[in-house]
This record gives structure tokens, sequence and C-alpha cells, in this order.
């Protein structure tokens, strides 16, 4: 290879790296913000927390790993010493992240440290450290790897708080990977998960399978914004078709995108009582609906083979 040819070559390659860093630096710097905020967190916990750590490592590191341009984990964490340290302290999310699916979006292990650290009866608190920490790292609604609102669901006004946040993805494919993964058994409540595969990814409902629900009279389901001044918000025509909330009747998210998904998953996980029955024959047929639309996501995002699901640490 002569000079020229070498020079157009480095020119190429230059350019290659600063298009890289212009299309992933949020994604980038958010990751990384959130990353150091959880190690904080843990060492004000006494490492009790360290399983949130592991797995939210894990979950963007995947997420990274389908990105367009997929984001190696040296990229997020580009200090050497602080990643050669992060390696030795949590070795799975390295060697995992891209052969395992994460059960969860980031912020939902962000969610359950605060949760842990704050106490699950004190939810004006945890609503105001989410917040805190939002505003302080400078995370924008809408930016790659942060959730927009939160979700409080009770089975009456004297029943323990469980919680859930929006999806924490960062972009519609890693959103319709992290749904599809969701619904599948261990993730998500199974009925919340049958709720959710009664929609295609095209937000039409299937034929086949109906397994809404109605949520009982007494069961309290809030989100707020975390986004402002955490302004309550009306449940959209997604989760109104999913679980016969009053809400916004037009403007609607993917089915599983919102909070109030997890945190009635969470309830129900919880508490048997406030569920509702589904069809056990049409559901399994719906689930494998869903287990087909994962393997082809996953195709499309660089990643092949028989995946199984992520388990952190402890």
């Amino acid at each position: 290879m002569n000079a020229e040819a070498k020079r157009a070559k480095a020119e190429a390659e230059k350019k290659r790296e600063e298009r890289f860093l212009e299309v992933t630096k949020d994604f980038r710097r958010n990751a990384l913000l959130i990353i150091q905020k959880m190690m904080k967190l843990n060492v004000s916990s006494d490492n009790q927390t360290r399983q949130f750590v592991d797995e939210i490592l894990h979950s963007i590191f995947f997420l990274g790993k389908i990105n367009e341009p997929t984001i190696s984990p040296e990229r997020i964490v580009n200090d050497s010493e602080m990643y050669d340290r992060m390696k030795l302290d949590y070795p799975l999310p390295f060697e995992r992240y891209s052969s395992q699916i994460p059960r969860r979006s980031p912020f939902s292990c962000l969610l359950d440290m605060i949760v842990f650290l704050e106490g699950r009866e004190n939810e004006n608190e945890i609503k105001q450290k989410l917040q805190e920490i939002i505003r302080d790292l400078k995370l924008h609604k809408g930016a790659p790897l942060v959730s927009s609102t939160i979700c409080v669901s009770q089975k009456n006004p004297n029943s323990a708080r469980y919680y859930g946040v929006s999806m924490s993805t960062s972009g519609k494919v890693s959103r319709e990977i992290m749904i599809a993964a969701s619904c599948l058994p261990d993730n998500w409540d199974s009925h919340v998960a049958g709720a959710v595969m009664s929609f295609n990814q095209d937000m039409n409902k299937k034929p086949y399978f109906d397994g809404t629900f109605k949520l009982p009279e007494h069961v309290t389901c809030k989100a707020y914004s975390l986004h402002g001044e955490g302004a309550p918000m009306q449940p959209c025509k997604s989760c109104v078709e999913l679980f016969g909330l009053e809400g916004n009747g037009t403007t609607g998210y993917a089915h599983g995108n919102c909070a109030e998904v997890e945190s009635v998953s969470n309830l129900f996980k919880n508490d048997a009582g406030v569920k509702e029955l589904c069809t056990p024959e049409h559901r399994r047929k719906a689930e494998e609906s869903v287990r087909e639309d994962l393997k082809i996501l996953l195709k499309t995002s660089k990643l092949t083979g028989d995946y199984h699901f992520y388990t952190p640490s402890e």
C-alpha cells in the first residue's frame, strides 16, 4: 500500500470514528453516568444491592451490543482502570452480554435500588430520589436508557406499594426485544404478559387470543412523570386496552412500554388475589408467537443462537 492509499485509509478511519462518537454520544454518556450512580448507591447500601449493579451492567451492555452501531463495554466504560476493576468485581455481565437476554431494561434496576434504599412505603421519597438522579445526571426525556414515567399500584390504600417504570431502551428494535423478552416465563407476571401478548408489534389485536383484563375497582394504578414537576399522568390508550384503566383514549405507546405494565406485574407477583384468569390454550399460541418475534428481532440485531435469560449474581 503506497503512502497516498495509507493516508486515504487513515482519513476514512478517522471519519468513521468521528461519526461513531457523534451518533453514540448520548447512549455512552448516559450509560456511564447511570453505572457510576449505581456503583455509588451500592456503596451507600454496604454492598447489599450488588445484584442490581450486576444486572444493570448486563442490561446496558446488551443494549449497547444490539445498538446500531454496536457499542462495546470498553466504549461505555472508557476509563481503563475503572473498566478493569469493574470486570474483576462483576465478571458475568462482561461474559454474557452478547449471549444472554436481560429480563428488564436498565432503569428498572435503578428503581429497585431506590426502593430498597428508601423503603417501599415511602412513595414520595422514591419518586423524588429518581427525579433528583435524573436532574443531577442531566438525563433528558426521550434520551437513551432513561425512563420517562413511574407508576405505583396498590391493592387498597393500606396495602403495600408496587412500582414500575417505562421501558428505558434506546430505540424501536431494542424496545420490541425487551417487551417480547419480558412477556416470556419468569419475567413479567403471566397475567400481565398475557395482556401484552394479546397485541402484535404493530399494536393490532391478535384475533385468536385475548388476555386483556380489567383491574378490580379497589386496585389503584397511578403514573407520574419523572421529569419536570412529576405531574400525574393519565393512562394511554394502550394501558386502557390492557387493563381497563380510565384514561387517554387516543394516544397510545407500544403495548408493554408503559410504567403501568411493570407496576401491575409486580403487584400481581406479590398478591395473587387481584389476578384475573385467561385461556391457557390460546395463551400458549400467543407465547409461541412472541418467541418467534423475539428470535427474528435478535437475529436482525446481530445476535444468533439459542439465547437464555441472564440471572445476576448476588
